[in-house]
């Protein structure tokens, strides 16, 4: 181990707080899904609850710096048919990364990080991280360093991700260039709402009785509306009540005649604005509820919180597209330890699937291409 790094796996997140208090303040530029609240609201009311925690704590001495990579171990991965230790995400992580900053690590700090895990790779001798920014250094410094310990590693696509590049423009620039058919819809759903004579919408962004009320109603719209019931109900009032707390929240509601019929989830964090979830009551959608909640806080993010970037999180969602200019790809990784029988036997299985899905693909273009030469 390099001689100025500490490593240790801590059990829960009261010890990481006790080991590393300074990850409890959040760096301007951490993504809000890589934050201490984040992973702890995760960890408490939206994951696996069998699967046990594992937070890789290192601190580096050298550069008066510390951070996190939380981690459970899941057993009999269904992904890879063995036990794996995962990263601490799911359907409701928009990111995975480290908890703290990890720009002044070297490629040698990351190998001393990942010796330590291939350690522990009798445990769980796979490793599987996702959705990762491709972008963030962290994604190709940990790939490379797997790699130089003796892993064996892939990346995979996780989703599509749409996002929106301001470049100082205001709401009313950015307005002017959507598409014909969504302004338009925008338009008539405004016009219908006004001759209602009674409807208005609300952004609640602070902790207190009105945001309650405000989540209530979000549940109540999302059990309207054409969405699955959520899993794990308390991960979202507990994610509204942490991001109010830390002054991310935008929770829009639209009220129709008193009733809340279209609901808004969104994150902003230092110039980012994150829209996170949204549900509208599938009895009203002559209204166009979710299209004109979606301008109203489009215009607050743009116009009063002054952000740089929007961004739609997960999914190729073809209605983003006509809002998001963008867009770009979060991929997982994957590493299997060799040099134990599971880490060898569940490696061997899933590059020989990648190989044998290439060369069907191949002959199946070959076989096309003869046919168009025929024809």
């Amino acid at each position: 181990m390099a001689m100025n790094m500490r490593v240790r796996v801590l059990a829960d997140f009261a010890a990481l707080r006790e080991a590393l208090p300074a990850l409890a303040a959040p760096s301007p530029d951490a993504d809000p899904f890589c934050t201490l609240e984040w992973y702890e609201n995760l960890a408490r009311t939206g994951f696996d609850p069998t699967a046990q925690l594992h937070l890789l704590a290192v601190e580096d001495t050298l550069n008066q710096s510390c951070f996190c990579l939380p981690l459970a171990s899941r057993m009999r991965s269904a992904d890879f048919g063995a036990d794996a230790l995962v990263g601490l995400s799911n359907y409701y992580s928009g990111l995975y990364g480290p908890i703290g900053d990890v720009s002044l690590l070297s490629a040698e700090d990351w190998r001393t990080i990942c010796r330590q895990l291939r350690a522990r790779s009798r445990q769980w001798p796979i490793i599987n991280l996702q959705p990762l920014d491709t972008g963030n250094p962290f994604f190709r410094r940990l790939l490379a360093a797997l790699a130089d310990e003796g892993y064996w590693t892939d990346t995979y696509f996780c989703f599509g991700n749409w996002y929106l590049e301001l470049g100082g423009r205001s709401f009313a620039d950015y307005f002017r260039d959507l598409p014909p058919l969504l302004k338009n819809t925008i338009a008539r759903g405004r016009k219908k709402l006004e001759r209602s004579g009674d409807w208005r919408i609300d952004i609640h962004d602070a902790p207190g009785a009105a945001l309650e009320r405000a989540v209530a109603d979000f549940e109540s719209v999302y059990r309207q509306s054409w969405k699955r019931p959520e899993p794990f109900p308390d991960f979202i009032p507990g994610l509204c009540r942490m991001a109010a707390a830390r002054g991310w929240l935008r929770l829009g509601v639209l009220r129709f005649h008193g009733r809340p019929i279209a609901t808004q989830l969104w994150l902003v964090k230092d110039g980012r604005a994150m829209i996170y979830k949204l549900a509208y009551d599938k009895s009203h959608p002559h209204l166009s509820p979710g299209s004109v909640l979606s301008a109203a806080l489009m215009r607050h993010v743009i116009d009063i919180d002054r952000v740089r970037e929007v961004d739609y999180l997960t999914g190729d969602d073809a209605y983003k597209r006509d809002w998001m200019p963008h867009r770009r790809e979060r991929l997982g990784i994957v590493a299997f330890d060799p040099g134990t029988l599971k880490g060898l036997s569940a490696g061997t299985r899933h590059f020989a699937g990648k190989l044998g899905r290439r060369l069907l693909a191949a002959m199946r273009n070959n076989s096309t291409a003869a046919r168009s030469a025929i024809g």
